[in-house]
């Protein structure tokens, strides 16, 4: 039982399904799956499909804990190609998402044409989508960028003080809306409903 835990006698009956909080996160999924293990934390019951998920809760407890909503930006800069800054702060004021990807990352690549077409879409708006990409192999990073042009801005996390740290990036894909106020009010990690994204951009735009 992990720090924090409640009495083993405090959780109600076990299911024989639930959600994966772990998988949750990392995948994104919501399927109910057959619970292997599960831990008593913060006064709530987790339910875990593999002992695998179950250590990896052990190890971090908070990492699963949903955030709430809306909830403060961290601060965060990210590098162009040519080595300029570019900050979040330069983008107060207008409605943001900040998508985090990497080359190894299928479902990032497969999404990265659909975002680039809401940064056009909306740009007019106020509307700016980054693409930050984590990859650690530049070599790797740039032969791919070579091949494709993007209508958003491509954007390098820092490998000293990485952004996604920050943002409690745990898999990828993970993208965050930001309002014209600096706030998180929108995320999606471990996969990226993009029509939901459409939806919550167009109703951050539409707050203002």
């Amino acid at each position: 039982m992990v720090a924090g835990a409640a009495a083993a006698t405090d959780h109600p009956a076990i299911p024989e399904t639930a959600v994966c909080v772990v998988c949750a996160v990392h995948e994104g999924s919501t399927a109910l799956e057959k619970v292997v293990e599960h831990r008593d934390y913060d006064g709530r019951c987790f339910y875990f499909c593999a002992a695998g998920c179950a250590k990896a809760f052990d190890a971090d407890p908070t990492a699963f804990m949903p955030l709430a909503l809306p909830r403060p930006a961290p601060a965060a800069s990210f590098r162009r190609a040519n080595g300029d800054v570019v900050t979040l702060q330069s983008h107060r004021g207008k409605v943001v998402l900040v998508d985090f990807w990497a080359t190894w990352c299928a479902p990032c690549i497969k999404a990265l044409p659909e975002i680039a077409a809401l940064h056009a879409e909306f740009a007019a708006r106020g509307f700016a989508a980054l693409g930050v990409c984590i990859d650690t192999d530049v070599k790797k990073r740039d032969k791919f960028l070579k091949k494709r042009t993007y209508a958003h801005p491509i954007l390098f996390d820092d490998p000293v003080s990485p952004a996604w740290q920050g943002f409690g990036v745990q898999a990828i894909p993970a993208a965050f809306l930001i309002d014209r106020e600096g706030r998180i009010v929108k995320q999606w990690t471990g996969r990226v409903d993009l029509a939901g994204v459409r939806a919550a951009v167009t109703a951050a735009l539409d707050a203002e």
